[in-house]
Protein backbone atom coordinates (compact mmCIF):
# COMPACT_ATOMS: atom_id res chain seq x y z
CA UNK A 1 0.00 0.00 0.00
CA UNK A 2 2.59 2.62 0.91
CA UNK A 3 4.79 1.59 -2.78
CA UNK A 4 0.82 2.81 -4.38
CA UNK A 5 1.20 5.97 -2.61
CA UNK A 6 4.79 7.11 -3.68
CA UNK A 7 3.61 7.41 -7.32
CA UNK A 8 0.78 9.96 -7.41
CA UNK A 9 2.97 11.76 -4.51
CA UNK A 10 6.09 12.01 -7.11
CA UNK A 11 3.15 12.94 -9.53
CA UNK A 12 2.02 15.59 -7.66
CA UNK A 13 5.86 17.04 -6.96
CA UNK A 14 6.65 17.02 -10.51
CA UNK A 15 3.53 18.74 -11.88
CA UNK A 16 4.13 21.82 -8.51
CA UNK A 17 7.86 21.70 -10.18
CA UNK A 18 6.90 22.16 -13.54
CA UNK A 19 3.94 24.97 -13.09
CA UNK A 20 6.75 26.94 -11.24
CA UNK A 21 9.37 26.72 -13.90
CA UNK A 22 6.55 28.03 -16.53
CA UNK A 23 5.94 30.71 -14.10
CA UNK A 24 9.06 32.09 -13.63
CA UNK A 25 9.97 31.84 -17.81
CA UNK A 26 9.61 35.18 -19.08
CA UNK A 27 6.58 35.39 -21.34
CA UNK A 28 7.01 36.77 -25.00
CA UNK A 29 5.95 39.79 -26.80
CA UNK A 30 5.89 40.61 -30.46
CA UNK A 31 7.44 44.26 -31.64
CA UNK A 32 5.93 45.12 -35.34
CA UNK A 33 7.76 47.56 -37.55
CA UNK A 34 6.73 49.21 -40.24
CA UNK A 35 8.85 51.44 -41.95
CA UNK A 36 9.97 52.78 -45.15
CA UNK A 37 12.62 54.74 -46.80
CA UNK A 38 15.66 52.42 -45.71
CA UNK A 39 18.28 51.88 -48.04
CA UNK A 40 20.24 48.33 -48.80
CA UNK A 41 23.27 48.88 -46.69
CA UNK A 42 25.08 45.83 -48.48
CA UNK A 43 26.79 42.61 -46.85
CA UNK A 44 29.22 44.26 -43.88
CA UNK A 45 26.51 46.67 -42.16
CA UNK A 46 22.85 45.78 -40.37
CA UNK A 47 20.45 47.62 -39.19
CA UNK A 48 19.39 47.06 -35.47
CA UNK A 49 16.41 48.10 -33.61
CA UNK A 50 16.61 48.90 -29.33
CA UNK A 51 14.37 49.22 -27.02
CA UNK A 52 15.16 51.95 -24.24
CA UNK A 53 14.09 50.58 -20.61
CA UNK A 54 15.12 52.69 -17.77
CA UNK A 55 17.24 54.21 -19.82
CA UNK A 56 19.36 51.29 -20.85
CA UNK A 57 18.91 49.74 -24.51
CA UNK A 58 17.67 46.50 -24.94
CA UNK A 59 17.94 44.94 -28.65
CA UNK A 60 15.60 43.49 -30.63
CA UNK A 61 17.40 42.11 -33.07
CA UNK A 62 19.03 42.82 -36.31
CA UNK A 63 17.09 42.84 -40.09
CA UNK A 64 18.67 44.29 -43.75
CA UNK A 65 16.61 45.75 -46.32
CA UNK A 66 16.73 44.76 -50.23
CA UNK A 67 16.78 46.99 -53.51
CA UNK A 68 13.22 47.97 -53.30
CA UNK A 69 13.05 48.95 -49.21
CA UNK A 70 11.56 45.96 -48.09
CA UNK A 71 12.83 44.62 -44.56
CA UNK A 72 13.80 41.10 -44.36
CA UNK A 73 12.03 41.18 -41.02
CA UNK A 74 9.31 43.20 -39.93
CA UNK A 75 8.37 41.00 -36.46
CA UNK A 76 10.61 40.43 -33.66
CA UNK A 77 9.62 38.67 -30.33
CA UNK A 78 11.05 40.79 -27.34
CA UNK A 79 10.70 40.21 -23.61
CA UNK A 80 7.18 40.83 -22.58
CA UNK A 81 8.39 42.90 -19.78
CA UNK A 82 11.05 44.97 -21.46
CA UNK A 83 8.72 46.01 -24.03
CA UNK A 84 5.93 46.91 -21.47
CA UNK A 85 8.44 48.92 -19.73
CA UNK A 86 10.19 50.15 -22.75
CA UNK A 87 9.92 54.13 -23.17
CA UNK A 88 11.53 54.57 -26.64
CA UNK A 89 12.49 52.56 -29.64
CA UNK A 90 15.73 53.49 -31.63
CA UNK A 91 17.22 52.14 -35.05
CA UNK A 92 20.81 51.83 -35.29
CA UNK A 93 22.87 50.84 -38.29
CA UNK A 94 25.68 47.97 -37.05
CA UNK A 95 28.51 46.63 -38.81
CA UNK A 96 29.05 43.42 -39.66
CA UNK A 97 30.42 41.34 -38.07
CA UNK A 98 29.51 43.13 -34.65
CA UNK A 99 31.68 43.16 -32.03
CA UNK A 100 30.39 45.59 -29.71
CA UNK A 101 27.10 43.98 -27.87
CA UNK A 102 25.87 47.60 -27.20
CA UNK A 103 24.20 49.95 -30.33
CA UNK A 104 26.89 52.17 -32.55
CA UNK A 105 26.53 55.69 -32.87
CA UNK A 106 24.45 55.74 -36.46
CA UNK A 107 21.76 56.12 -34.80
CA UNK A 108 19.15 56.89 -37.97
CA UNK A 109 15.28 56.69 -36.69
CA UNK A 110 13.49 57.22 -32.96
CA UNK A 111 10.20 57.61 -31.62
CA UNK A 112 8.50 57.66 -27.84
CA UNK A 113 6.28 55.18 -27.33
CA UNK A 114 2.34 56.68 -26.94
CA UNK A 115 0.27 53.82 -25.51
CA UNK A 116 1.20 50.72 -28.20
CA UNK A 117 3.12 52.71 -31.08
CA UNK A 118 5.49 54.94 -31.55
CA UNK A 119 6.06 57.01 -34.76
CA UNK A 120 9.56 56.86 -35.86
CA UNK A 121 11.86 59.65 -37.73
CA UNK A 122 15.28 61.28 -38.30
CA UNK A 123 14.53 64.47 -36.12
CA UNK A 124 13.79 62.58 -32.73
CA UNK A 125 16.46 63.62 -29.90
CA UNK A 126 17.78 59.87 -30.21
CA UNK A 127 18.39 59.96 -33.45
CA UNK A 128 19.70 63.28 -36.31
CA UNK A 129 18.16 65.62 -33.56
CA UNK A 130 16.83 67.37 -36.55
CA UNK A 131 14.39 67.23 -39.04
CA UNK A 132 16.28 69.66 -41.43
CA UNK A 133 13.50 71.93 -42.56
CA UNK A 134 15.60 74.81 -41.95
CA UNK A 135 18.39 73.74 -44.38
CA UNK A 136 19.10 75.72 -47.02
CA UNK A 137 22.34 75.95 -49.72
CA UNK A 138 23.90 77.98 -51.99
CA UNK A 139 26.66 77.30 -54.08
CA UNK A 140 29.18 78.69 -57.55
CA UNK A 141 30.82 76.97 -60.23
CA UNK A 142 34.73 77.52 -60.23
CA UNK A 143 38.35 75.97 -59.87
CA UNK A 144 40.30 78.31 -57.98
CA UNK A 145 43.16 75.18 -57.32
CA UNK A 146 44.33 75.61 -60.83
CA UNK A 147 44.10 79.84 -60.68
CA UNK A 148 41.59 81.99 -62.65
CA UNK A 149 40.06 81.58 -66.00
CA UNK A 150 40.99 78.03 -66.36
CA UNK A 151 37.79 75.28 -66.80
CA UNK A 152 35.62 77.23 -64.16
CA UNK A 153 32.42 75.17 -65.08
CA UNK A 154 34.96 72.11 -63.44
CA UNK A 155 33.92 72.96 -59.74
CA UNK A 156 31.57 73.31 -57.33
CA UNK A 157 32.32 75.17 -53.51
CA UNK A 158 29.13 75.35 -51.53
CA UNK A 159 29.37 78.98 -51.03
CA UNK A 160 27.64 82.48 -51.49
CA UNK A 161 28.99 85.15 -53.64
CA UNK A 162 26.14 87.09 -53.99
CA UNK A 163 27.12 90.20 -52.30
CA UNK A 164 30.77 89.98 -54.05
CA UNK A 165 32.86 88.42 -51.58
CA UNK A 166 32.41 84.34 -50.24
CA UNK A 167 30.77 83.53 -47.61
CA UNK A 168 29.05 80.25 -45.99
CA UNK A 169 26.43 79.16 -48.59
CA UNK A 170 24.81 76.02 -46.08
CA UNK A 171 22.96 76.06 -43.71
CA UNK A 172 22.68 73.13 -41.65
CA UNK A 173 22.49 71.73 -38.60
CA UNK A 174 25.23 70.27 -36.27
CA UNK A 175 25.32 66.27 -36.80
CA UNK A 176 25.75 64.13 -34.13
CA UNK A 177 28.18 61.68 -33.33
CA UNK A 178 28.13 59.05 -36.15
CA UNK A 179 27.31 61.35 -39.04
CA UNK A 180 28.74 63.16 -41.58
CA UNK A 181 27.95 65.60 -44.69
CA UNK A 182 28.85 64.86 -48.23
CA UNK A 183 29.07 67.31 -51.38
CA UNK A 184 28.16 65.16 -54.72
CA UNK A 185 28.14 66.31 -58.10
CA UNK A 186 25.67 64.49 -60.49
CA UNK A 187 28.08 64.10 -63.10
CA UNK A 188 27.08 62.32 -66.67
CA UNK A 189 24.54 60.55 -64.57
CA UNK A 190 27.67 59.67 -62.14
CA UNK A 191 27.41 60.87 -58.62
CA UNK A 192 31.27 62.01 -57.46
CA UNK A 193 32.32 63.14 -53.93
CA UNK A 194 33.30 66.77 -53.10
CA UNK A 195 34.05 66.10 -49.90
CA UNK A 196 32.90 64.95 -46.26
CA UNK A 197 32.63 67.65 -43.80
CA UNK A 198 31.15 68.66 -40.35
CA UNK A 199 31.40 72.54 -40.38
CA UNK A 200 29.82 74.60 -43.48
CA UNK A 201 32.78 77.15 -42.94
CA UNK A 202 36.13 74.81 -43.42
CA UNK A 203 37.35 73.09 -46.04
CA UNK A 204 36.27 69.87 -46.19
CA UNK A 205 37.88 65.89 -45.56
CA UNK A 206 38.88 65.27 -48.88
CA UNK A 207 40.02 66.69 -52.03
CA UNK A 208 40.89 63.87 -54.40
CA UNK A 209 40.24 65.87 -57.73
CA UNK A 210 41.88 69.05 -57.21
CA UNK A 211 44.80 70.29 -58.63
CA UNK A 212 47.55 72.28 -56.18
CA UNK A 213 46.94 75.39 -55.41
CA UNK A 214 44.37 75.93 -51.98
CA UNK A 215 40.58 76.23 -52.21
CA UNK A 216 38.31 78.39 -50.57
CA UNK A 217 37.64 77.72 -46.85
CA UNK A 218 34.02 76.11 -47.58
CA UNK A 219 33.51 72.45 -48.87
CA UNK A 220 33.90 72.00 -52.70
CA UNK A 221 35.88 70.38 -55.03
CA UNK A 222 37.57 71.03 -57.81
CA UNK A 223 37.09 68.03 -61.09
CA UNK A 224 40.24 68.54 -63.00
CA UNK A 225 42.46 65.21 -62.06
CA UNK A 226 42.31 61.92 -61.40
CA UNK A 227 38.61 61.38 -62.92
CA UNK A 228 36.81 58.11 -62.02
CA UNK A 229 36.33 55.65 -64.72
CA UNK A 230 34.42 56.39 -67.31
CA UNK A 231 34.65 59.92 -66.74
CA UNK A 232 36.84 62.21 -68.10
CA UNK A 233 38.27 65.49 -66.12
CA UNK A 234 38.22 68.76 -66.51
CA UNK A 235 34.69 68.69 -67.26
CA UNK A 236 31.96 70.77 -67.34
CA UNK A 237 29.21 69.95 -64.91
CA UNK A 238 26.58 72.59 -66.15
CA UNK A 239 22.86 70.44 -66.72
CA UNK A 240 24.24 68.19 -63.45
CA UNK A 241 22.98 68.33 -59.97
CA UNK A 242 24.62 69.17 -56.87
CA UNK A 243 23.97 67.22 -53.51
CA UNK A 244 24.28 67.23 -50.27
CA UNK A 245 23.78 64.06 -48.32
CA UNK A 246 24.19 62.99 -44.84
CA UNK A 247 26.73 59.67 -44.81
CA UNK A 248 27.21 57.16 -41.70
CA UNK A 249 29.99 57.70 -39.90
CA UNK A 250 31.74 54.87 -40.34
CA UNK A 251 30.43 54.79 -43.87
CA UNK A 252 30.24 51.52 -46.09
CA UNK A 253 29.73 53.53 -49.49
CA UNK A 254 31.07 55.23 -51.72
CA UNK A 255 27.73 56.30 -53.15
CA UNK A 256 25.39 59.10 -51.69
CA UNK A 257 23.07 57.36 -48.77
CA UNK A 258 19.46 58.10 -48.50
CA UNK A 259 19.50 61.30 -46.54
CA UNK A 260 19.75 63.95 -49.16
CA UNK A 261 18.53 66.75 -47.45
CA UNK A 262 19.71 69.04 -50.01
CA UNK A 263 19.87 69.08 -53.73
CA UNK A 264 20.03 71.18 -56.58
CA UNK A 265 20.19 71.35 -60.62
CA UNK A 266 22.96 73.35 -61.92
CA UNK A 267 20.94 74.96 -64.90
CA UNK A 268 22.43 74.06 -68.32
CA UNK A 269 24.84 77.37 -69.56
CA UNK A 270 25.56 78.05 -65.79
CA UNK A 271 27.93 80.24 -65.83
CA UNK A 272 30.61 80.20 -63.11
CA UNK A 273 31.12 82.60 -60.02
CA UNK A 274 27.21 82.97 -59.85
CA UNK A 275 25.49 82.16 -56.61
CA UNK A 276 23.13 79.38 -57.53
CA UNK A 277 20.35 78.27 -54.86
CA UNK A 278 19.48 74.72 -53.64
CA UNK A 279 16.36 73.01 -52.76
CA UNK A 280 15.15 71.53 -49.37
CA UNK A 281 14.59 67.56 -50.54
CA UNK A 282 13.61 66.11 -47.09
CA UNK A 283 11.15 63.18 -49.10
CA UNK A 284 14.39 61.24 -49.12
CA UNK A 285 14.35 60.71 -45.13
CA UNK A 286 12.88 57.78 -43.91
CA UNK A 287 9.95 57.56 -41.39
CA UNK A 288 7.52 54.37 -39.94
CA UNK A 289 5.98 53.23 -36.27
CA UNK A 290 7.20 50.23 -34.30
CA UNK A 291 3.77 48.77 -32.23
CA UNK A 292 3.94 46.79 -29.22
Amino acid sequence: MKNLLIIPTLLLVFIFTACNDDEDSDPMKNLNLNISGLEDLGSDAMYEGWLIVSGSPKSTGTFSVDANGKLSKTSFSVNATDIDNASTFVLTIEPVPDNNVGPSDVHILAGDFSGSSASLSVGHGAALGDNFSSSAGKYILATPTNGPNTDENSGIWFLDLSTGSPEVGLTLPTLPNGWKYEGWTVIEGMPVTSGKFTAVDVVDEDDPYSDVMPGPPFPGEDYLNNAPSPLNFPVDISTGAAVISIEPDPDNSDAPFTLKPLVGAIPNMAMDHVTYDMDQNLGSFPSGTASK
